[in-house]
Protein backbone atom coordinates (compact mmCIF):
# COMPACT_ATOMS: atom_id res chain seq x y z
CA UNK A 1 0.00 0.00 0.00
CA UNK A 2 2.87 2.40 0.59
CA UNK A 3 3.59 3.06 -2.90
CA UNK A 4 0.35 3.43 -4.17
CA UNK A 5 -0.28 6.08 -1.54
CA UNK A 6 0.50 9.87 -3.33
CA UNK A 7 -1.93 12.24 -1.90
CA UNK A 8 -2.57 12.36 1.87
CA UNK A 9 -5.43 14.62 3.77
CA UNK A 10 -5.32 15.57 7.86
CA UNK A 11 -8.30 16.82 8.84
CA UNK A 12 -7.99 19.77 11.78
CA UNK A 13 -10.30 22.36 11.81
CA UNK A 14 -10.49 23.08 15.16
CA UNK A 15 -8.63 25.32 17.58
CA UNK A 16 -5.12 26.85 18.02
CA UNK A 17 -3.76 24.23 20.48
CA UNK A 18 -5.50 21.24 18.39
CA UNK A 19 -3.45 22.03 15.76
CA UNK A 20 -0.20 22.13 17.25
CA UNK A 21 -0.82 18.99 19.27
CA UNK A 22 -1.32 17.11 15.68
CA UNK A 23 1.91 18.26 13.99
CA UNK A 24 3.74 15.13 15.33
CA UNK A 25 1.10 13.01 13.22
CA UNK A 26 3.08 14.89 9.96
CA UNK A 27 6.63 13.33 10.05
CA UNK A 28 5.54 10.60 11.06
CA UNK A 29 3.10 10.18 7.82
CA UNK A 30 5.75 11.39 5.34
CA UNK A 31 8.29 8.78 6.59
CA UNK A 32 5.67 6.23 6.17
CA UNK A 33 4.99 7.88 3.00
CA UNK A 34 7.99 9.58 1.68
CA UNK A 35 6.44 10.11 -2.19
CA UNK A 36 3.36 11.66 -0.98
CA UNK A 37 2.06 14.61 -0.88
CA UNK A 38 0.53 15.75 2.64
CA UNK A 39 -2.45 18.72 2.62
CA UNK A 40 -3.88 19.98 5.86
CA UNK A 41 -7.18 20.80 5.88
CA UNK A 42 -7.61 23.97 8.72
CA UNK A 43 -9.65 27.18 9.52
CA UNK A 44 -8.05 30.10 8.13
CA UNK A 45 -6.90 31.55 11.18
CA UNK A 46 -5.11 28.65 12.11
CA UNK A 47 -3.36 28.31 8.76
CA UNK A 48 0.10 29.75 9.97
CA UNK A 49 0.64 27.23 11.97
CA UNK A 50 1.01 24.31 9.50
CA UNK A 51 1.63 26.65 6.31
CA UNK A 52 5.47 26.63 6.50
CA UNK A 53 5.57 23.07 8.22
CA UNK A 54 8.54 20.81 6.21
CA UNK A 55 6.02 18.19 5.90
CA UNK A 56 3.11 20.25 4.53
CA UNK A 57 2.58 20.86 0.89
CA UNK A 58 -0.85 22.25 0.96
CA UNK A 59 -2.66 23.72 3.23
CA UNK A 60 -6.94 24.11 2.27
CA UNK A 61 -9.08 25.69 3.89
CA UNK A 62 -12.36 25.18 5.47
CA UNK A 63 -14.17 28.30 6.27
CA UNK A 64 -18.21 28.41 6.86
CA UNK A 65 -19.21 24.96 8.35
CA UNK A 66 -22.91 26.17 8.34
CA UNK A 67 -22.90 28.15 4.46
CA UNK A 68 -23.81 25.27 2.25
CA UNK A 69 -22.06 26.41 -0.99
CA UNK A 70 -18.74 26.66 1.29
CA UNK A 71 -18.97 22.71 2.19
CA UNK A 72 -19.99 22.11 -1.82
CA UNK A 73 -16.69 23.82 -2.60
CA UNK A 74 -14.47 21.94 -0.01
CA UNK A 75 -16.00 18.78 -1.17
CA UNK A 76 -14.82 19.48 -4.89
CA UNK A 77 -11.45 20.52 -3.98
CA UNK A 78 -11.02 17.16 -1.99
CA UNK A 79 -12.47 15.16 -4.94
CA UNK A 80 -10.21 17.14 -7.31
CA UNK A 81 -7.02 15.92 -5.58
CA UNK A 82 -8.17 12.62 -5.13
CA UNK A 83 -7.03 11.61 -1.97
CA UNK A 84 -5.77 8.18 -1.17
CA UNK A 85 -5.72 8.49 2.55
CA UNK A 86 -7.76 11.02 5.06
CA UNK A 87 -7.42 10.92 8.74
CA UNK A 88 -9.73 13.14 10.97
CA UNK A 89 -8.45 13.35 14.81
CA UNK A 90 -11.66 15.70 15.80
CA UNK A 91 -14.21 13.94 14.69
CA UNK A 92 -17.25 15.82 12.84
CA UNK A 93 -20.17 14.53 10.69
CA UNK A 94 -19.91 17.00 7.86
CA UNK A 95 -16.45 16.66 6.97
CA UNK A 96 -16.45 12.72 7.89
CA UNK A 97 -19.49 12.89 5.27
CA UNK A 98 -17.51 15.37 2.45
CA UNK A 99 -14.76 12.55 2.75
CA UNK A 100 -16.58 9.72 2.00
CA UNK A 101 -18.79 12.09 -1.04
CA UNK A 102 -15.18 12.87 -2.31
CA UNK A 103 -14.42 9.29 -2.67
CA UNK A 104 -11.57 9.52 -0.35
CA UNK A 105 -9.64 5.73 -0.49
CA UNK A 106 -9.39 4.88 3.23
CA UNK A 107 -10.98 7.33 6.00
CA UNK A 108 -9.96 7.29 8.99
CA UNK A 109 -11.72 8.62 12.07
CA UNK A 110 -13.24 7.44 15.53
CA UNK A 111 -15.22 4.13 15.99
CA UNK A 112 -17.81 5.92 18.49
CA UNK A 113 -19.63 8.35 16.56
CA UNK A 114 -23.06 7.58 15.54
CA UNK A 115 -21.77 8.01 11.69
CA UNK A 116 -18.52 6.18 12.36
CA UNK A 117 -19.69 4.04 9.62
CA UNK A 118 -18.44 6.82 6.79
CA UNK A 119 -14.57 5.71 8.10
CA UNK A 120 -13.63 2.75 6.62
CA UNK A 121 -10.42 2.62 9.01
CA UNK A 122 -11.45 3.08 12.63
CA UNK A 123 -9.92 3.09 15.84
CA UNK A 124 -12.25 2.46 18.88
CA UNK A 125 -10.75 4.85 21.93
CA UNK A 126 -12.39 7.08 24.08
CA UNK A 127 -10.77 10.19 24.55
CA UNK A 128 -13.55 11.92 27.22
CA UNK A 129 -12.00 9.91 29.66
CA UNK A 130 -8.54 11.73 29.64
CA UNK A 131 -6.13 8.67 30.29
CA UNK A 132 -3.82 10.03 28.13
CA UNK A 133 -2.24 13.05 26.41
CA UNK A 134 -3.94 14.34 23.16
CA UNK A 135 -0.90 13.81 21.35
CA UNK A 136 -0.84 10.60 22.11
CA UNK A 137 -4.65 10.07 20.80
CA UNK A 138 -3.40 12.00 17.69
CA UNK A 139 -0.82 9.50 17.07
CA UNK A 140 -3.00 6.60 18.01
CA UNK A 141 -5.32 7.23 15.10
CA UNK A 142 -2.02 6.37 12.50
CA UNK A 143 -2.43 2.90 13.70
CA UNK A 144 -4.54 1.79 10.97
CA UNK A 145 -1.56 2.85 8.46
CA UNK A 146 1.09 0.50 10.35
CA UNK A 147 2.27 3.79 12.22
CA UNK A 148 3.95 3.66 15.39
CA UNK A 149 3.40 6.84 17.02
CA UNK A 150 5.57 6.01 20.34
CA UNK A 151 8.62 7.39 19.27
CA UNK A 152 9.47 11.05 20.88
CA UNK A 153 6.95 13.77 19.40
CA UNK A 154 8.67 16.34 17.00
CA UNK A 155 6.77 19.62 16.46
CA UNK A 156 8.50 21.38 13.91
CA UNK A 157 7.15 25.13 14.80
CA UNK A 158 9.73 27.57 13.64
CA UNK A 159 9.52 31.35 13.42
CA UNK A 160 10.26 33.00 9.71
CA UNK A 161 12.70 35.57 9.43
CA UNK A 162 9.93 37.69 9.08
CA UNK A 163 8.27 36.97 12.10
CA UNK A 164 12.18 36.89 13.67
CA UNK A 165 12.39 40.26 12.23
CA UNK A 166 8.69 41.61 13.90
CA UNK A 167 9.81 41.05 16.84
CA UNK A 168 13.27 42.52 17.10
CA UNK A 169 11.23 45.46 15.92
CA UNK A 170 8.49 45.41 19.03
CA UNK A 171 11.54 44.61 21.13
CA UNK A 172 13.08 47.50 20.55
CA UNK A 173 9.70 49.66 20.65
CA UNK A 174 9.04 48.44 24.01
CA UNK A 175 12.57 49.11 25.34
CA UNK A 176 13.57 45.81 25.96
CA UNK A 177 17.04 44.92 25.95
CA UNK A 178 17.69 42.26 23.32
CA UNK A 179 19.88 40.38 26.35
CA UNK A 180 16.85 41.58 28.28
CA UNK A 181 15.19 38.42 31.05
CA UNK A 182 11.53 38.47 30.68
CA UNK A 183 8.73 36.48 30.94
CA UNK A 184 5.10 36.08 29.51
CA UNK A 185 1.58 35.94 31.24
CA UNK A 186 -1.53 35.39 28.96
CA UNK A 187 -4.17 35.59 31.04
CA UNK A 188 -7.19 34.54 28.34
CA UNK A 189 -8.39 31.50 26.93
CA UNK A 190 -10.90 32.19 24.95
CA UNK A 191 -13.51 29.89 26.72
CA UNK A 192 -11.62 26.47 26.53
CA UNK A 193 -11.25 26.33 29.97
CA UNK A 194 -12.04 27.90 33.24
CA UNK A 195 -9.77 30.99 33.99
CA UNK A 196 -7.46 31.87 36.63
CA UNK A 197 -8.61 35.42 37.42
CA UNK A 198 -7.37 38.56 35.75
CA UNK A 199 -6.89 39.50 39.66
CA UNK A 200 -4.15 36.75 40.32
CA UNK A 201 -2.46 37.56 37.06
CA UNK A 202 -1.87 41.08 38.47
CA UNK A 203 -0.61 40.13 41.53
CA UNK A 204 1.28 37.49 40.41
CA UNK A 205 2.78 39.64 37.69
CA UNK A 206 3.52 42.40 40.63
CA UNK A 207 5.36 39.61 42.63
CA UNK A 208 7.62 38.77 39.99
CA UNK A 209 8.38 42.69 39.25
CA UNK A 210 9.36 43.04 43.01
CA UNK A 211 10.71 39.95 44.28
CA UNK A 212 12.48 38.47 41.54
CA UNK A 213 13.28 41.71 39.41
CA UNK A 214 12.03 40.15 36.05
CA UNK A 215 10.58 41.96 33.07
CA UNK A 216 7.11 41.28 32.77
CA UNK A 217 5.42 41.14 29.26
CA UNK A 218 1.00 40.44 28.95
CA UNK A 219 0.05 38.65 25.88
CA UNK A 220 -3.79 38.64 24.56
CA UNK A 221 -5.33 38.28 21.04
CA UNK A 222 -7.81 39.99 19.64
CA UNK A 223 -11.06 40.42 21.71
CA UNK A 224 -8.73 40.46 24.23
CA UNK A 225 -7.71 44.11 24.86
CA UNK A 226 -10.18 44.46 28.10
CA UNK A 227 -8.61 41.35 29.65
CA UNK A 228 -5.09 42.53 29.01
CA UNK A 229 -5.47 46.24 30.10
CA UNK A 230 -6.91 44.84 33.66
CA UNK A 231 -4.30 42.39 34.29
CA UNK A 232 -1.56 45.47 33.77
CA UNK A 233 -3.73 48.38 35.36
CA UNK A 234 -3.97 46.36 38.50
CA UNK A 235 -0.10 45.14 38.73
CA UNK A 236 2.46 47.44 39.83
CA UNK A 237 6.20 47.72 38.13
CA UNK A 238 6.04 48.90 34.40
CA UNK A 239 4.62 45.50 32.53
CA UNK A 240 4.33 45.27 29.34
CA UNK A 241 1.07 44.71 26.84
CA UNK A 242 0.89 43.03 23.81
CA UNK A 243 -2.54 42.47 23.04
CA UNK A 244 -3.82 42.05 19.32
CA UNK A 245 -0.88 42.66 17.49
CA UNK A 246 0.94 39.77 16.41
CA UNK A 247 0.26 36.90 13.73
CA UNK A 248 0.98 32.92 15.50
CA UNK A 249 4.56 32.94 14.25
CA UNK A 250 5.28 36.11 15.77
CA UNK A 251 3.54 35.11 19.03
CA UNK A 252 5.50 32.06 18.81
CA UNK A 253 9.01 33.97 18.17
CA UNK A 254 7.97 35.91 21.33
CA UNK A 255 7.55 33.27 23.16
CA UNK A 256 10.45 31.22 22.40
CA UNK A 257 12.28 34.70 23.88
CA UNK A 258 10.70 34.30 26.79
CA UNK A 259 11.96 32.65 29.71
CA UNK A 260 8.66 31.00 31.38
CA UNK A 261 5.59 31.21 29.63
CA UNK A 262 2.16 31.62 32.59
CA UNK A 263 -1.24 30.87 31.35
CA UNK A 264 -4.81 29.20 31.42
CA UNK A 265 -5.11 25.94 29.78
CA UNK A 266 -4.99 27.74 25.70
CA UNK A 267 -3.41 27.59 23.07
CA UNK A 268 -0.69 29.40 23.05
CA UNK A 269 0.58 27.16 25.81
CA UNK A 270 0.68 24.29 23.50
CA UNK A 271 2.64 27.00 21.28
CA UNK A 272 5.25 27.60 24.47
CA UNK A 273 5.60 23.82 24.60
CA UNK A 274 6.19 23.29 21.28
CA UNK A 275 9.21 26.19 20.81
CA UNK A 276 10.58 24.91 24.38
CA UNK A 277 9.98 27.84 26.64
CA UNK A 278 8.95 26.25 30.16
CA UNK A 279 5.66 26.39 30.82
CA UNK A 280 3.72 27.48 34.23
CA UNK A 281 -0.42 26.15 33.45
CA UNK A 282 -3.11 26.47 35.21
CA UNK A 283 -5.94 23.54 34.91
CA UNK A 284 -9.28 23.05 36.63
CA UNK A 285 -10.75 20.09 38.23
CA UNK A 286 -12.85 18.96 35.50
CA UNK A 287 -11.59 15.67 33.89
CA UNK A 288 -12.54 16.62 30.50
CA UNK A 289 -9.85 19.70 31.12
CA UNK A 290 -7.78 17.86 32.68
CA UNK A 291 -3.98 18.21 32.04
CA UNK A 292 -3.26 14.84 31.45
CA UNK A 293 -4.93 15.37 28.64
CA UNK A 294 -4.52 18.35 27.40
CA UNK A 295 -1.17 19.85 29.48
CA UNK A 296 1.53 21.32 28.08
CA UNK A 297 3.26 18.61 26.29
CA UNK A 298 6.91 18.96 27.92
CA UNK A 299 8.93 17.74 30.61
CA UNK A 300 9.40 21.68 31.04
CA UNK A 301 6.34 22.24 32.94
CA UNK A 302 4.56 23.20 36.31
CA UNK A 303 0.97 22.00 36.20
CA UNK A 304 -1.52 23.51 38.80
CA UNK A 305 -4.91 21.68 39.39
CA UNK A 306 -7.24 23.97 41.15
CA UNK A 307 -9.05 21.99 43.97
CA UNK A 308 -12.93 22.25 43.91
CA UNK A 309 -13.36 20.25 47.53
CA UNK A 310 -11.90 23.19 49.14
CA UNK A 311 -14.09 26.07 46.96
CA UNK A 312 -16.52 28.13 48.40
CA UNK A 313 -18.76 27.82 45.85
CA UNK A 314 -18.67 24.09 44.37
CA UNK A 315 -17.80 22.36 48.32
CA UNK A 316 -16.43 19.21 46.46
CA UNK A 317 -19.34 19.01 43.70
CA UNK A 318 -18.55 19.13 39.89
CA UNK A 319 -16.94 22.64 39.23
CA UNK A 320 -19.47 25.02 38.62
CA UNK A 321 -16.99 28.57 38.03
CA UNK A 322 -14.15 29.80 37.73
CA UNK A 323 -14.35 30.39 41.94
CA UNK A 324 -12.27 27.29 41.87
CA UNK A 325 -9.28 28.68 40.19
CA UNK A 326 -9.00 30.54 43.53
CA UNK A 327 -7.26 27.63 45.01
CA UNK A 328 -3.62 28.28 42.78
CA UNK A 329 -2.27 31.53 44.73
CA UNK A 330 0.04 33.65 43.31
CA UNK A 331 2.94 32.85 45.58
CA UNK A 332 3.20 29.63 44.54
CA UNK A 333 3.05 30.01 41.28
CA UNK A 334 5.95 32.97 41.66
CA UNK A 335 8.12 29.79 43.32
CA UNK A 336 7.60 27.95 40.62
CA UNK A 337 8.59 30.97 38.25
CA UNK A 338 12.06 31.28 40.28
CA UNK A 339 12.63 28.29 39.59
CA UNK A 340 12.68 27.75 36.19
CA UNK A 341 14.16 31.04 36.18
CA UNK A 342 17.07 29.61 38.80
CA UNK A 343 17.45 27.09 36.30
CA UNK A 344 18.43 28.89 33.61
CA UNK A 345 21.20 30.77 35.32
Amino acid sequence: MTNDVKNILLVRIDRIGDVILSLPMLPLLKRRYPNAAISVLIRPYTRELVERHSCVDEVLMYEHEDNLRSLWSVLREIRKRRFDVAIIPYPRFRPALILFLAGVHVRVGSGYRWYSFLFNQRVFEHRKDAKRHEVEYNLNLLRPLGIDGRSEPEFDFSASSSAQAAINALMTEKSIAPKEDFIILHPGSGGSARDWSAANFSRLGSEVQERLGTKVIVTGGKGEEGLVQKVVAGMSGTPVAVVGALSLPELGELIRRAKVFVSNSTGPMHIAAAVGTPVVAFFPPIIQCSPVRWGPYTRKKKVFVADNKNCRLCMGSPCRSDVCMDQIHADEVCAAIKEFLNEQK
